[in-house]
């Protein structure tokens, strides 16, 4: 049986954070649950979205590195982030995203599922995925999407490898995941039984190029545990399948161990807990610039260099549905 229950956040690189903001939360209609910087390079925002309580599984957040340039798609990188969304919502969002200007490819099918593909404004792969898979989820009811329509959190992520046998093999034995097939080259894994939030998709190209961060892209993949024994336990059964992971790290509202799976693409174990209350109440989360405890004698000086974030204009919240 796995240690890992599913996905606990994705963390992609961002263009201009108030244009990030405008999207994800004037458009898409996710609460941004907190703000805070990027406890490595302080002088960059770190931005999670979420549902109404910031439960793991549904956060996507972002570094915002306006002047780093476009990703290069490719090989040993995550290529594309699905998000869930109730059943038989996609047309009310397909008309919402050609309201904002959003170009899609039109509603496809994978595995069975109703989904529509898109990019945000910075170039990040994205999908909407229609789902009435049980999931953590707390609507917000601040949010300019209809409660029946939001989005639930992570669903899936896609992965390209130059072969997909290495990272095949490590999902199985270092993470617990099961194959549940293969459809249009793409072959889907799942952690237990799969369900929303659990799965992860491959698609083998030898031929392409190497991928590499950038704006657009997928910084990392985050995978959830529920609390800090669990967590040891996955990263010794990681480290036992050949990767090199990390000592835990302390991230504050979670403890994380970072590692790269056999392709190339970063992954981390990140704790459930303590979560995103443990330093601002549920009312106001993501309303002010939160910063872990050892960084708070550096508040004045990180606070100068970080761009004056506002909330959505109007006309970024217009279409309320």
């Amino acid at each position: 049986m796995s240690s890992i229950t599913g996905l606990h956040h994705v963390t992609a690189i961002a263009g201009d954070p108030q244009e990030n903001l405008d999207f994800y939360n004037g458009v898409l209609g996710m609460r941004l649950v907190k703000k805070s910087v990027n406890q490595d390079v302080t002088d960059t925002y770190h931005l999670f979205y979420a549902d109404a309580d910031g439960h793991a599984g549904t956060d996507l957040t972002f570094f915002p590195w306006p002047d780093m340039p476009p990703g290069q798609k490719g090989v040993g990188l995550t290529n594309e982030v699905s998000l869930a969304v109730p059943s038989g919502s996609l047309a009310y969002w397909a008309e919402r995203l050609a309201a904002h200007g959003v170009r899609t490819s039109g509603t496809v099918v994978r595995f069975g599922e109703r989904v529509l593909p898109f990019t945000d404004p910075h170039g990040l792969a994205l999908t909407l995925t229609e789902t009435s898979d049980p999931r953590e989820f707390t609507a917000w009811t601040g949010s300019v999407v209809p409660t029946d329509k939001q989005i639930m959190g992570l669903h899936a992520v896609r992965l390209v490898e130059r072969s997909v046998a290495p990272t095949r093999d490590f999902l199985i034995n270092g993470m617990v995941f099961t194959e549940l097939g293969v459809e249009d080259g793409w072959h889907r894994y799942a952690i237990g039984r799969g369900g929303s939030g659990r799965f992860l998709d491959l698609l083998e190209a030898p031929n392409e190029v190497r991928g590499a961060w950038g704006v657009g892209s997928v910084h990392h993949v985050a995978w959830r545990v529920a609390d800090d024994a669990t967590e040891l336990v996955a990263r010794t059964q990681v480290r036992a399948a050949g990767a090199h992971p990390t000592e835990v790290i302390d991230r504050f509202w979670f403890k994380s161990v970072y590692f790269k799976e056999p392709g190339g693409a970063l992954f981390e174990i990140a704790t459930d807990g303590p979560g995103f209350e443990i330093d601002e109440p549920a009312a106001a989360l993501g309303e002010r610039l939160i910063l872990p405890p050892w960084l708070e004698s550096q508040r004045a000086q990180i606070e100068m260099g970080l761009q004056p974030l506002r909330a959505p204009t109007q006309e970024a919240r217009s279409v309320a549905g």
